[in-house]
C-alpha cells in the first residue's frame, strides 16, 4: 500500500458515511477505533463502551479472543454487559442477559430464550445482536465502525501498524473525556500555536519563548505527518533525554496521533487515540511506551506533566464552548491552522472515496509550513 492510496472498497449507498462531511457533524466511517487496552479485557469480563453513539460491549473469551457486541438485548433493551459469559447447552461460550437470561453467543447469534418451552419450536438462532469486527494488534484493541450496520463484509484494511517499542506495558496511560465533537478535539490537539499560552510552564515553555519556526510536512497513509527532525530549542522536556533527539509526528484518520522520538537506539513512541462516544463527547486516551532507561527515573514526574498537559487542553476544550454554543463561522488561518485544513480535507476524501467505491486519494501535499510559537 502506498503512502497515499488505500484499496478500492466497495461502495455502501445510502449510508452515513455518503454524506458531505461537515466540520462539527457527523463520523468518519468504515474504519478502525481504538477502543481499549489489550491488557484492560479479561477472560470473561464483559466492558461496556460507547463509541460513535453505539453501545458496545467489548470482552474476551476464555480461550483470549477479544470480541465486541452492540450492548443492547433485543428483548427488552437491557444492557448485555450487565449480565454474565457462561456457556449454552451447546458448550459454547454466550453473554447471557441479566434481564431474562437470553444467551447470545460471541458472534451476536441467540442460542437459548430460557421462557420457551419445547412445543413453541421457535428459531432462536435467527435473533441476533450486532457484532462488530475487532482486531487486536501491539497490545491495542480497535473496533471497527461500518457504515452499514447490517453488512458482513470483512474490513478491507488492518489497523495502523505503530513504530517503535509498542505492545509491551506502557510507561503511561491517562484517559479523558473532552465534552466536544471529535472534530474540535482533533484540530485542538494538532494545533501548533496554542501551546505557549495554554501549557506554559517552566518545564515546558512560555509566551516569552516563542520563535518562528519552519517545520516539513509529508501524505502519509490516512494522514500526513511533521517529518523528522530537531525538536525545537524551546521544547525544553526534550532535554531530559538527552543526546540528541530526533522526533516525528503523525496524525492518521479517524483520530490517531502520535510521536515517535529516537535518541541514538532508544525510542519513546507516545500516542494519543481520539474515540468519538456521542456527537458531544470524546475519550481521549494517551499512551506512552519507551525503552529509555530516563524513565525508570521520572516517571512519577512524568505522568504528572503529561496528565497536567491533557487536562488543561480539556480545560481549554470547556472554555471554547462558550463560544461554541453560539455556532460561529470559525476563521481558519495559514500556516498555523494548514494541519486543521488538511485534517477536513481528509475526512471530505475518505467519505467521497467510500462513496463512489474507489481508491482514497490522500489530497495533502509535501510542503512547509511555518507558524510562530
Amino acid at each position: 500500500m502506498s503512502s497515499d492510496t488505500a484499496p478500492a472498497p466497495k461502495a455502501s449507498p445510502k449510508t452515513p458515511s455518503s454524506k458531505p462531511a461537515t466540520f462539527g457533524e457527523g463520523f468518519v466511517l468504515d474504519c478502525w477505533y481504538f477502543a481499549a487496552l489489550g491488557q484492560d479485557l479479561k477472560p470473561g469480563k464483559l466492558q461496556r463502551y460507547e463509541i460513535l453513539g453505539e453501545p458496545v460491549l467489548l470482552g474476551r473469551t476464555q480461550a483470549g479472543e477479544a470480541y465486541a457486541l452492540r450492548d443492547i438485548c433485543p428483548h427488552r433493551a437491557a444492557p448485555l454487559s450487565a449480565g454474565k459469559l457462561t456457556r449454552d447447552d451447546a458448550g459454547h461460550e454466550a453473554v447471557q442477559c441479566p434481564y431474562h437470561g437470553w444467551l447470545f453467543r460471541t458472534d451476536g447469534v441467540c442460542s437459548k430464550i430460557p421462557s420457551l418451552v419445547e412445543e413453541q419450536g421457535m428459531d432462536v438462532e435467527r435473533i441476533r445482536v450486532r457484532r462488530f469486527p475487532v482486531s487486536e494488534s501491539q497490545g491495542l484493541v480497535f473496533v471497527w465502525m461500518a457504515s452499514d450496520p447490517r453488512s458482513e463484509a470483512v474490513p478491507d484494511h488492518a489497523p495502523q501498524i505503530f513504530p517503535g517499542v509498542v505492545g509491551g506495558k506502557p510507561k503511561l496511560v491517562d484517559e479523558m473525556v473532552f465534552d466536544v465533537h471529535v472534530d474540535h478535539a482533533v484540530v485542538g490537539l494538532m494545533d501548533p500555536a496554542h501551546g505557549p499560552y495554554v501549557h506554559a510552564q517552566w518545564w515546558w515553555r512560555s509566551a516569552k519563548s516563542q520563535h518562528a519556526k519552519a517545520k516539513r510536512f509529508a501524505p502519509r497513509e490516512a494522514g500526513f505527518a511533521m517529518v523528522r527532525h530537531e525538536p525545537s530549542k524551546n521544547s525544553r522536556a526534550y532535554a531530559i533525554l538527552g543526546g540528541e533527539p530526533l522526533t516525528e509526528i503523525t496524525f492518521r484518520l479517524p483520530g490517531l496521533r502520535w510521536e515517535h522520538i529516537t535518541v541514538g537506539k532508544r525510542q519513546v513512541l507516545s500516542l494519543t487515540c481520539l474515540t468519538p462516544m456521542t456527537e458531544t463527547k470524546t475519550r481521549i486516551t494517551q499512551i506512552v511506551w519507551s525503552d529509555h532507561p530516563i524513565f525508570g527515573l521520572i516517571a512519577p514526574f512524568f505522568a504528572a506533566g503529561a496528565r497536567a498537559f491533557l487536562r488543561q487542553d480539556g480545560d481549554m476544550v470547556n472554555l471554547q464552548n462558550e463560544g461554541l454554543k453560539y455556532d460561529p463561522s470559525l476563521l481558519w488561518i495559514d500556516d498555523a491552522d494548514r494541519q486543521a485544513k488538511w485534517y477536513q480535507a481528509l475526512k471530505r476524501e475518505w467519505a467521497a472515496s467510500r462513496k463512489e467505491g474507489r481508491a482514497f486519494v490522500n489530497p495533502v501535499e509535501e510542503t512547509v509550513l511555518k507558524w510562530r510559537s
